[in-house]
């Protein structure tokens, strides 16, 4: 607040009586502008105390607005003022302010005022002074209307109640706007909705919030000098000290606190005052809801978390470019680590020939259709899966897609057995066909061969007629060896059952083919278990397979026109025998038809088709399986027969039916 300075008067070896009535009134007129009066009345008695001291015909006091200036008081004779002309004459005032000095200045009314307001308000000569705040800023102008003629120490005298009333009006000012900066502050403090009381150093209340108030059901100033120990403030017992206080030294804490099923959380601010007063401020915030919504949404994410980690699918989030955003547990536990996963395009996992389907399918979930396909994957050991995958778009608030959701279950094995039910079917209904072909070809060609056999034995046949008949029965002899080869894959021939070792069986097989392999130079390197157990079956039907198995890869061999090399290897595994042949030929043009029938990749005249075919059929009825692959590290593919190893009542069974 800007006190009120003593005016110093310039000294006058000339001052009379008026003079000093005048000075005698000035001191009067600086008692009456007192700040506490405020705003309106200081002006008022400015006006009045200038016009009366100077003898003006009337005084005027302009005051500078938030937007405008307005006449905030007049004195002494003037015409009536409409609305416009004192707008107009504020204008006129506030003008004058920005381009005047520290001194008061006089002149015409015209000059100043301008024609119009002369004329409206009939004065003659008016004499203005600016009135400012301490940093210069303009609170206003006070104008006089005809004065009487005044002497300098006079006019001195003007300036120094001009520059009084500017002391008194901006502290005016000042105390208006501590007002209404405490009345806005006691409103907001009385609007918060958490409780607040504020107390001393010895536990007695300062002030209470209208909330905390209206649960003690008193008025706020008839709390204050009430012990906050007292209170029973949630459920607290009586006291000696403020049971909120945990820490009296410590200039914040926070804390939660339990209440009639109630959770509050209690902030503890700590001030000392400029006196070294200590107040204690208490916030007391009820977060049940919010816990109760916290607890809720733990419950349901861990609810969805379980439901999306505990799925037997797996389940990965795309972003609109195809990027994984999020892949659940199943992922992990199939192989697929989140961080292999995680920014990268689903795409790329996709096999070349299917990716083309799938970014279609990707396209179409963006635009808002959920789409479904089978697609084989890459696995972590790059080896293909195959997944039935549904994706489906995944919308915002604005209802904008913003992702794309995409479940995928492996149904590798369900596909494989599916192809297998598939082929086996195939086999039995082709099994069927072909063992009532053979049998109905046997006959007519029995008749053939023998008839065949007397007329070359017939002495009155010409020698050139029995060189024809020889080609006759060479033809029908090969010909009864396809019948027999169709009747062993119509598996219309039972088989011996006896106890077997594989180990036996493949050595006596490669006799059969060593001296080809030798001389060709194929290099045979051989893994055998040497702890391989017994199965039961037939031996000569198992080296048929072995021996065919042979053929095959010796002949893929010598069309890659490489070193030859032929792996065989056996091993124990979950119950079963495996026997694996693997080459380094040019590899399987067509893996799924290998075993069908009749189908053959070599030249017309070097195979019937039937080789393979009659394995597969010795080996499931053995409850085997046989299948074929490409070698993924390398050139050449690898046939590998699987048979189950023989429960041992089961060996002595056949032991003894030998």
């Amino acid at each position: 607040m800007r006190g009120l300075t003593p005016i110093r008067l310039a000294r006058h070896s000339s001052l009379g009586n008026s003079f000093k009535s005048l000075v005698a009134q000035f001191s009067a007129a600086t008692l009456e502008l007192n700040p506490s009066i405020g705003a309106k009345q200081i002006s008022q008695r400015l006006t009045e105390r200038a016009q009366e001291m100077l003898g003006a015909r009337a005084a005027v006091l302009a005051l500078a607005g938030a937007e405008e200036w307005e006449i905030a008081s007049v004195s002494g004779e003037s015409a009536p003022w409409t609305k416009a002309c004192a707008t107009s004459l504020a204008r006129s005032l506030a003008g004058h302010a920005r381009g005047a000095g520290v001194h008061a200045v006089s002149g015409s009314t015209v000059k100043f005022l301008g024609e119009e307001l002369a004329g409206a308000s009939g004065w003659t000569e008016v004499l203005l002074t600016r009135l400012s705040a301490q940093e210069g800023r303009t609170l206003g102008v006070l104008c006089l209307a005809d004065p009487t003629q005044l002497s300098a120490p006079e006019i001195q005298l003007f300036e120094a109640l001009a520059s009084h009333a500017s002391v008194a009006l901006e502290n005016v000012q000042m105390f208006g706007r501590i007002e209404l900066s405490r009345k806005q502050w006691v409103e907001d403090f009385d609007a918060i909705s958490d409780w607040i009381v504020v107390h001393d150093a010895g536990g007695r209340v300062l002030r209470l919030n209208r909330a905390l108030a209206r649960v003690l059901e008193v008025h706020p100033q008839a709390a204050i000098g009430w012990e906050v120990a007292k209170l029973e403030l949630l459920a607290t017992k009586p006291a000696e000290r403020c049971p909120f206080c945990r820490n009296p030294n410590a200039p914040q804490e926070e804390f939660t606190h339990e209440a009639s099923n109630r959770t509050y959380v209690i902030s503890t601010s700590r001030i000392s005052s400029g006196a070294g007063e200590l107040r204690t401020i208490h916030v007391f915030k009820d977060i049940t809801d919010r816990r109760e919504a916290e607890r809720r949404f733990r419950r349901e994410r861990d609810f969805n978390k379980n439901i999306l980690n505990n799925t037997r699918s797996m389940i990965l989030v795309l972003d609109t470019a195809g990027l994984i955003s999020f892949a659940n547990l199943r992922c992990s536990e199939a192989g697929y680590r989140a961080e292999m996963l995680v920014g990268q395009p689903l795409a790329s996992f996709v096999a070349p020939s299917r990716r083309p389907l799938f970014l279609d399918a990707l396209r179409r979930s963006l635009e808002g259709t959920a789409t479904e396909l089978e697609v084989s994957f890459s696995g972590p050991s790059q080896a293909r899966r195959q997944f039935a995958i549904s994706l489906s778009p995944m919308r915002d608030e604005q209802g904008e897609i913003n992702s794309v959701v995409v479940v995928m279950s492996d149904v590798t094995e369900s596909a494989d057995l599916q192809a297998k039910l598939v082929h086996t079917e195939k086999m039995a209904a082709l099994g069927q066909l072909v063992s009532g072909v053979a049998h109905e070809v046997n006959n007519p060609l029995a008749a053939i061969v023998g008839f065949t056999d007397l007329l070359l034995e017939n002495p009155h046949i010409p020698e050139q007629s029995k060189e024809q008949l020889q080609f006759i029965l060479c033809e029908a002899q090969r010909t009864r060896v396809i019948v027999q080869n169709l009747l062993r894959f119509a598996r219309q021939m039972p088989s011996q059952q006896e106890p077997v070792e594989i180990h036996s069986i493949l050595a006596h097989t490669l006799k059969l083919r060593a001296y080809d392999f030798s001389r060709q130079g194929v290099q045979i390197v051989e893994h055998l278990d040497p702890r391989l157990p017994s199965l039961i079956g037939d031996p000569h039907q198992l080296q048929q397979v072995f021996l065919n198995v042979l053929n095959n890869a010796y002949d893929a061999i010598q069309d890659s026109r490489r070193p030859g090399k032929l792996e065989i290897r056996t091993a124990h595994r979950d119950g079963q025998i495996e026997i694996s042949f693997r080459d380094n030929g040019p590899g399987v043009s067509h893996p799924d038809r290998i075993f069908d029938p009749f189908f053959t990749t070599k030249e017309v005249g070097k195979g019937t088709g039937l080789g393979l075919s009659i394995c597969y059929g010795i080996v499931r009825e053995h409850r085997g399986e046989i299948q074929v692959r490409n070698n993924p590290d390398g050139p050449g593919c690898t046939f590998t027969v699987k048979l189950p190893v023989a429960p041992a009542l089961d060996l002595l069974a056949a032991g003894g039916a030998q």
